[in-house]
């Protein structure tokens, strides 16, 4: 037998004095003491960085911390939507502050909430008039006109005690009003090429001037109870139905303004009609829709007016309109079209509403209120127009 024979023997691993000697150097340093700079924490990390890589103080911000500096903040600072906010939230607190023991109450949040819904629906149509470099004046008078349809057809159709059939058709037919006032002014404008100011214009006489031709100059009384009972002052989990109406009405504006292709054609043609007409849009059809679709939402207005007030209240909207289109541009949509959103509107509709309900609040004199907002609305329109001198110089 050899010497490599004896080393291979099984016996000889049996024997301590034969078994191979451990390195030092292969074993594990469990004594941290031994040799601090080489720890097992430091050795095994539960995120082990990359060679060179530099500390986490030298690393800057947190990336959405970075992000937040460097593309929200800037993109936010740019739009009129985001000051208007801003103004709205600085009103609010000055007015908690000033009455803390009566503004920001419940009961008082929900009548602003309540007085605004109606103005609200008529903005979210002019929105999309004003993106679209239009204008509608008419809006008021539709709004009166397709509450007298819809008070005449209940109460024709049956009386006070009237069913929901009956309050159904009224609904349809007030709607069906306010969508032919307003195809009829886009057709004006988009077919016989007269200016949309002087078609919606001549349009607020006419409708208004039928509206008292229909009564007579008087307001149009009967409507159903259950209807003003149930739509007019009647609330789901305390919200009074016209604010989730008008809150619905917003939201599907808000989505078909920036999730579809009408939305898109509307700001296309808002920024360049002929550059649309080029690019396929038919953009005479387009602006007969808009104006269709503003003048559907001022019917709505309309009825839900003639739910809240159990009349048609023909001489208490002569300025609706003109307090559509302010909340409309200090909500950021531009006058010159092509720029706008529905969340601004709503922004927009509500310092008007906190405004008027503030200076109630605090004893003012409520013709102030017509001057704030003014003022408001100018600085707002300027700021405007510095974004746009701003965008045509770079």
């Amino acid at each position: 037998m050899n010497r490599d024979d004896t080393a291979t023997t099984p016996d000889s691993h049996d024997r301590p004095d034969q078994l191979p000697k451990d390195n030092p150097a292969d074993k594990p340093d469990t004594n941290p003491d031994a040799n601090p700079g080489h720890r097992p924490d430091d050795r095994r990390p539960d995120h082990p960085e990359p060679p060179g890589a530099a500390p986490e103080s030298a690393r800057g911000p947190h990336p959405a911390v970075a992000f937040a500096r460097t593309v929200l903040w800037p993109r936010l600072a740019r739009t009129n939507t985001w000051w208007t906010f801003l103004v709205l939230m600085v009103l609010v607190t000055a007015f908690s502050i000033l009455r803390p023991s009566q503004f920001p109450t419940t009961f008082n949040l929900r009548n602003v909430a309540t007085d605004a819904a109606v103005l609200l629906i008529i903005g979210v149509g002019m929105t999309f008039v004003i993106i679209m470099a239009g204008i509608d004046l008419s809006v008021g008078s539709v709004l009166v006109f397709a509450g007298v349809a819809a008070a005449k057809t209940m109460t024709a159709v049956s009386g006070p005690d009237a069913g929901w059939g009956a309050i159904l058709l009224g609904v349809l037919a007030g709607l069906a009003a306010g969508a032919a006032w307003g195809a009829f002014n886009g057709f004006l404008v988009a077919k016989a090429r007269v200016p949309a100011l002087i078609v919606t214009l001549g349009s607020l006489g006419m409708a208004l001037g039928l509206a008292q031709v229909m009564t007579e100059g008087q307001d149009v009384r009967g409507v159903p109870t259950r209807f003003t009972d149930t739509i007019g002052n009647g609330r789901i989990l305390g919200v009074p139905w016209l604010v989730v109406i008008a809150l619905l009405v917003t939201g599907v504006g808000a989505l078909v303004l920036g999730t579809t292709r009408f939305g898109r054609r509307t700001y296309a043609v808002g920024s360049n009609a002929e550059a649309a007409r080029r690019a396929g849009i038919p953009v005479n059809r387009h602006m007969i829709a808009v104006y269709a679709l503003s003048g559907t939402l001022a019917g709505l207005a309309g009825v839900l007016s003639l739910a809240r007030f159990t009349t048609t209240t023909i001489g208490g909207h002569a300025n609706d309109s003109l307090g559509a289109i302010a909340a409309v541009v200090l909500g950021g949509t531009s006058l010159f079209g092509g720029i706008g959103t529905v969340v601004g509107t709503l922004i927009g509709v509500f310092i008007p509403a906190i405004l008027q309900n503030g200076f109630v609040i605090l004893g003012v004199q409520p013709f102030w209120q017509s001057v704030a907002v003014g003022a408001v609305l100018i600085a707002a329109v300027y700021a405007d127009q510095l974004r746009r001198r701003g965008r045509q110089r770079r």
